[in-house]
């Protein structure tokens, strides 16, 4: 039976980059597989040349055994294959029945056009286990059932080959479960699925076979059984990675972060925030888990000093902030608290800004001896910059770079840097490893443990309930602007938490 995608020397440029450099690619015929490595491996831009998005500069592509040139994403819809991006590509205000049928409506007469469709999804859903109300409009449904929304989508254009980008990183540990057994049913059916993802967990938990690319090229094709995570991570990076950090108890200290009844209003009905109350101690780390958009945002923002609450009040130490009281980001840092914003680029550098003036913003006085930017000397600047460079391994390590031209994960890196490096006495850090390559994690990970048992206060927000799980000692759920549960480490487990993100008590 011939493969159902089979990719030869695959070569692709963007200028002097080689993204892919002769890739071979073989997928069975109804297989789930994975496609993993590191940033900048080439993963994108290689699903990106089989759904048509790009063209490559050489080599071959067949589906189903049959030579295959695509040039447009509607080539690759018409040969059966569909893409699930990681933004889903739905409007909003349309229903789940118009955003499927849009562009492919089939008839002159809307209405039958409509009717055919509905009459298709009901049988597709009953099959694939896609329940959805096809007359919900789609802004109103929350992401998990978007997602299943762009799979319908597919599936109703007739795709056998499924390709899916980091399909899970808005959903809860309960809706991604839910997700694979929807990916089960379509393997089922012989659909056949390219899954990308950087999570190693679920690439051991959802797929039949794994590639594994590093640095443009193809390193291995792996047997999902055969291998193990430690051994992914090991190819992808080139050395070994300890994926799971080992948490030990911490040594707690006096509470340094106080919060109480804090609030944030957006309207007289619209709250953000209710009712936050919680403690952070000395040598501990709060790690804040949520899907993206429950308020996590909005109290890091407050507790940097960005955005004033609307009632309740923060101490750090014996200062307090509240409505009447705030205090700017600058007030903060002179409290001894750092800040990892979760968006570098809209708070966390001046891209036009090079590396080493970069490393300095926000801590001048360090840099001058205490007396401030006038009295800054480019060479001061540097010197800082390039010890930075070489401890948190930022590339490339030259501190005259402009900030943009650095790579997302080398821009965080270079943010961590500045504030990690400031020994605060208490730590907020929102995203830490966003958009960082494995190698790169292991050593964020071990620097934050390391300024815990230092006694620095750390809260950590993270998407990525792994990370969350892996480093805090304590942590706090949250489900639309409030907290839903308080759970030590020591009892803490993924079906509970899930459960608590999904807003279950």
């Amino acid at each position: 039976m011939p493969f159902a995608v089979s990719m030869s020397g695959i070569c692709k440029r963007f200028g002097a980059v080689t993204a892919n450099d002769h890739i071979d690619l073989n997928v069975l015929s109804g297989d789930i597989h994975g496609i993993v490595g590191e940033n900048g491996a080439g993963k994108s831009t290689l699903v990106s040349i089989l759904y048509g998005f790009y063209t490559a500069d050489s080599g071959t592509t067949e589906i189903a055994g049959i030579p295959y040139t695509h040039n447009t994403p509607a080539d690759s819809i018409a040969a059966g294959i569909g893409m699930v991006h990681q933004h889903f590509m739905l409007v909003p205000n349309f229903t789940v029945l118009e955003n499927i049928i849009l562009g492919h409506e089939g008839y002159k007469q809307l209405s039958k056009s409509m009717d055919q469709a509905r009459h298709m999804l009901s049988s597709l859903s009953q099959q694939y286990g896609l329940d959805v109300d096809l007359d919900a409009q789609v802004g109103d449904l929350p992401v998990s059932l978007q997602q299943r929304v762009e799979i319908l989508k597919a599936l109703y254009r007739d795709a056998r080959i499924l390709i899916l980008d980091e399909p899970t990183g808005v959903l809860t540990p309960q809706e991604t479960n839910q997700l694979f057994d929807i990916l089960r049913a379509l393997k089922k059916q012989g659909v056949t699925i390219l899954l990308i993802t950087h999570k190693l967990r679920e690439i051991m938990a959802a797929t039949d076979h794994v590639s594994v690319m590093r640095g443009g090229r193809m390193i291995a094709h792996l047997q999902t059984a055969d291998t193990t995570p430690d051994q992914l991570a090991e190819l992808m990076v080139g050395r070994p990675v300890q994926v799971q950090k080992q948490w030990h108890k911490a040594n707690k200290g006096a509470a340094i972060v106080s919060v109480k009844d804090v609030q944030l209003t957006r309207s007289k009905t619209q709250n953000l925030l209710s009712d936050i109350t919680f403690t952070v101690h000395a040598g501990e780390i709060l790690g804040i888990a949520g899907v993206a958009g429950n308020g996590q945002s909005e109290l890091l923002n407050i507790l940097a000093g960005i955005i004033a609450p609307t009632a309740g009040h923060i101490s750090y130490h014996d200062h307090h902030i509240d409505a009447g009281n705030p205090a700017d980001p600058q007030k903060i840092k002179s409290l001894g608290v750092a800040h990892v914003p979760e968006d570098r680029h809209a708070s966390g550098i001046v891209l036009p800004f090079t590396a080493a003036e970069n490393a300095a913003l926000g801590y001048e006085k360090n840099v001058s001896g205490g007396y401030g930017h006038a009295f800054l000397s480019p060479q001061s600047l540097r010197a800082r910059c390039a010890k930075l460079m070489q401890r948190f391994d930022v590339r490339p390590a030259d501190p005259n770079l402009k900030s943009s031209l650095f790579s997302g994960g080398n821009q965080q890196k270079l943010v961590l840097a500045r504030e990690m490096s400031a020994t605060p006495s208490v730590l907020l850090i929102g995203q830490p490893t966003r958009g960082v390559d494995i190698g790169a994690i292991e050593f964020i990970h071990q620097q934050l443990i390391d300024m815990r048992d230092k006694g620095c206060a750390i809260i950590l927000v993270s998407v990525e309930l792994d990370e969350i799980m892996s480093l805090s000692d304590r942590i706090m759920v949250m489900n639309n602007g409030r907290i839903m549960g308080l759970v030590e480490q020591a009892t803490a487990n993924v079906k509970d938490i899930g459960l608590l993100m999904a807003g279950v008590q």
